[in-house]
């Protein structure tokens, strides 16, 4: 077994989480390696569609709402972050600030965009309810069907893949040792070197040193970042105590693209069923599908088919799109949805993973959560997160505290 000069930090996963963790460690002074199992940039985050969405995904319920001040919070930092990483890279990350439309095309629809509309008014977010005239003068590729709308001013999208490249030459400019083809097999922990340890005992075992890759090389860390998506659970080594639950739903997406450019719509276009989400260069992202049927990857006919009928009822002028990707993805879900973010059972290991549909928008305030937890740096904003650090805390779910 091979061990090699240890870093401050290890990062275990290469998407937009794992991504921006290790530019904001190294940007800190911090000798940084990430380690990815495949090839950097071209899991989960890359099928992504990209939507900044606090507003209108805001879910009803305690932990919805926790959600939301979570989306907030990272949405008010996406600007400056995009700019930074625009500034960093000498390339755009497509951030396309339109807003976002709900559309309602039947009766059932009418109803519940009204209940929407009434719980997000109630919560005091920017919205704004559309007739159907009010609807077609913004996006007039909508259906004259089209009963009625809500418009999110406030919620705007992104591209993952150009946000993606742009992370990964930044890492590369500022020193991120990167690491392809680098699958761990489990972290190592403090007084052992063997696979599996005591699950009983995490008393003189509590301080993680490293990892071991597949290969059996073993790299040693300061601290051990956790950032591998759905496959965070699957990493061996850890006691049955300090481990998170995460779990992969799929989700089925295509990619179009317009031969005339854009401009069929520019807003990101929401509907029971789907969403459709504009590129600035006339692409546009029709998705997505939610099925928990573990790391399956194979598209199915019927998942594209309910798509493309939901959204052509919405937007007729999307047949006439051309096909370029089907595109399938697994998002890393916590048994409550909520992202896990900050130190468990055991010292040296940081999680920051169970981001579910949200990773894209999460990423910049996970990063600075993660950053402020590595260093140990209680500035004013992580202080200010504070309690919903504790929503986050990862040994919500050990063993015999309830979920």
């Amino acid at each position: 077994m091979s061990e090699n000069q240890p870093v401050d930090a290890i990062v275990v996963g290469g998407g937009i989480i794992g991504l921006a963790v290790a530019w904001r460690a190294r940007q800190a002074g911090m000798t940084v390696t990430l380690l990815e199992r495949e090839l950097v940039g071209q899991g989960t985050s890359r099928v992504a569609a990209g939507m900044l969405a606090p507003v209108a995904e805001v879910e009803f319920g305690e932990a919805g709402r926790r959600q939301l001040e979570l989306g907030l919070r990272s949405a008010q930092m996406w600007q400056a972050f995009a700019s930074e990483l625009q500034d960093t890279a000498g390339m755009s990350v497509g951030l396309m600030r339109t807003g976002t439309l709900l559309a309602a095309r039947d009766e059932d629809d009418v109803r519940e965009i009204e209940r929407q509309l009434a719980f997000r008014r109630s919560l005091d977010l920017a919205v704004r309810r559309l007739r159907q005239s009010e609807a077609r003068e913004l996006e007039p590729a909508l259906a004259p069907t089209v009963r009625l709308a809500l418009e999110a001013p406030d919620d705007h999208s992104v591209d993952p893949r150009l946000v993606l490249a742009a992370l990964t030459l930044a890492c590369v400019q500022d020193g991120v040792q990167l690491r392809e083809h680098a699958p761990v097999a489990r972290v190592e922990l403090h007084g052992t070197g063997q696979q599996g340890a005591d699950e009983d005992d995490l008393g003189a075992r509590r301080r993680v040193t490293g990892v071991t890759l597949e290969d059996g090389e073993r790299l040693s860390a300061g601290q051990v970042v956790l950032a591998a998506g759905p496959w965070s659970e699957s990493i061996g080594g850890l006691p049955i105590q300090a481990r998170v639950p995460v779990r992969p739903v799929k989700g089925q997406s295509l990619r179009l693209r317009d031969p005339a450019g854009p401009g069929l719509v520019r807003r990101v276009l929401r509907f029971r069923g789907g969403y459709l989400v504009p590129r600035e260069d006339g692409r546009y992202v029709l998705g997505a599908t939610v099925e928990e049927r573990g790391y399956e990857l194979a598209p199915t006919a019927g998942g594209v088919y309910e798509l493309l009928r939901d959204a052509r009822e919405l937007v007729p002028g999307i047949t006439e799109l051309q096909v370029e990707e089907l595109a399938v993805g697994l998002r890393p879900g916590t048994p409550d949805n909520t992202p896990t973010i900050g130190r468990g059972a055991l010292a040296g290991l940081i999680w920051a993973t169970g981001h579910y549909r949200n990773g894209i928008l999460l990423a910049p305030l996970t990063a600075e959560l993660v950053l402020a937890t590595l260093t140990g740096d209680r500035h004013s904003m992580a202080r200010s997160l504070d309690p919903l650090l504790a929503a986050c805390a990862p040994d919500r779910f050990a063993v015999g505290v309830p979920a």
